[in-house]
C-alpha cells in the first residue's frame, strides 16, 4: 500500500543565535529521511514548508521543537504527491522578507483572532480588513470587502501603508494572510509605526478554512499556496488553478488555451511583458526542474526498495 504524503508548515518569530549549527542538523535529517521543501532561518526566527511521509516529518518536528522552541505550531496537510523537488535550509536576513530592519515581532504583536472572532470583526462597520498577500494571490480568493494592497512582493507592503496611512486612522484594522506569518509581521510593523487597534487572523486563511464549515464561511474563492498544488479549495484539497511560473499568476484551464500560454514560460498576462532573453531563462528553468524531478523520483525509488 502506497504511503500517504503530508505537508508540514510552521514558523516562529524567536531569537536564533547559532544558525549554522541548526541549519546543518536540519539539512542532515532532511537528507537521511527524504524530506523535501525549504526552511529559512534568521535572527528573527524560523519558517518552513516541507513534505514527506508522516514518520519522517515527525522526526523533523521533534528536532525543531528541541532545538528552537517547544512553542511552535505545526500544521499538517495531506497531498497526492511530493509538491517539492529540493531540500533547502537557508540562512537569511528575514524569515519573511519585508525589507525593514529591526522589526521586533516578539515585542509588538497584534491581538490574534480565532475564526469565529474574526467573523465578528469582518461585520463591524469601523473595521478595515487588509489582505497582506500579493495581487496574484488575492485575485483568486479573499474575504468580502477586504482591501488588497496590489503588491507583487511583501517588501512593497511598508510603502503601501505609508501611502495609505490616513485610511487607517481611528479605525480597527484586521489583517490576514495565508498561514499567519505575513500578517503577524505586517501588524508588528504597523504597531511600531504608531497605529492602534490592530488585529490579525490566527493561523491565517488556512486555519480559517480548517475550522469553518463552507456553508457558514465568509471566504470567497480559493486560497493560493506556494507549492505544486497552486491553490486549495474550502476543503483544503487541491484547487482548480495551475500557475504561470513566469509571473506567478494563478491560471484556469481556459487560460491555458490562450495562444500566449507556454507551460512554465508565459501566459496571456505576462507574454508581452517579458523579453525573449527572459523567456529563454524560463525555458531553461523548466528543463532543470524536469531533470531534478526525475532525479528525485529515482532517489526515492531506491530508498523505498532498500527499506523493504
Amino acid at each position: 500500500m502506497k504511503k500517504k504524503i503530508y505537508i508540514f508548515t510552521f514558523y516562529k518569530f524567536i531569537t536564533i543565535s547559532d544558525k549554522s549549527t541548526l541549519q546543518r542538523k536540519i539539512l542532515d535529517l532532511m537528507k537521511t529521511n527524504s524530506i523535501f521543501g525549504t526552511i529559512l532561518i534568521a535572527n528573527e526566527g524560523i519558517n518552513g514548508t516541507v513534505s514527506s511521509h508522516l514518520e519522517n516529518l515527525k522526526k523533523l518536528k521533534v528536532l525543531i521543537l528541541n532545538k528552537v522552541s517547544i512553542d511552535i505550531r505545526f500544521k499538517k496537510y495531506s497531498c497526492s504527491n511530493y509538491p517539492f523537488i529540493r531540500q533547502k535550509v537557508k540562512i537569511k536576513n528575514e524569515i519573511v522578507k519585508m525589507g525593514v530592519n529591526n522589526i521586533d515581532v516578539q515585542k509588538f504583536t497584534a491581538q490574534f483572532l480565532e475564526p469565529k472572532e474574526w467573523e465578528k470583526f469582518l461585520k463591524k462597520k469601523d473595521t478595515v480588513v487588509v489582505d497582506t498577500r500579493n495581487t496574484y494571490e488575492s485575485e483568486i480568493g479573499n474575504f468580502k470587502n477586504s482591501i488588497s494592497p496590489n503588491t507583487l512582493s511583501f517588501s512593497e507592503f511598508p510603502k503601501w501603508i505609508e501611502k495609505n496611512k490616513k485610511n487607517f486612522e481611528n479605525k480597527v484594522v484586521a489583517m490576514y494572510c495565508t498561514g499567519g506569518i505575513r500578517c503577524e509581521k505586517a501588524s508588528s510593523y504597523m504597531i511600531e509605526q504608531g497605529f492602534k487597534n490592530i488585529y490579525q487572523l490566527k493561523g491565517g486563511i488556512l486555519n480559517y478554512l480548517r475550522k469553518t464549515e463552507k456553508k457558514d464561511s465568509l471566504w470567497n474563492g480559493e486560497c493560493f499556496v506556494f507549492d505544486d498544488r497552486v491553490s486549495v479549495n474550502h476543503s483544503l484539497k487541491k484547487g482548480k488553478f495551475i500557475q504561470c511560473f513566469a509571473c506567478k499568476s494563478a491560471l484556469t484551464k481556459e487560460d491555458t488555451l490562450s495562444k500566449y500560454y507556454r507551460k512554465g514560460i508565459s501566459c496571456k498576462k505576462c507574454f508581452k511583458k517579458t523579453t525573449q532573453k527572459q523567456k529563454e531563462g524560463f525555458r531553461e528553468r523548466v528543463r532543470q526542474i524536469s531533470i531534478a524531478k526525475k532525479r528525485r523520483i529515482s532517489h526515492l525509488g531506491k530508498k523505498n526498495i532498500n527499506s523493504q
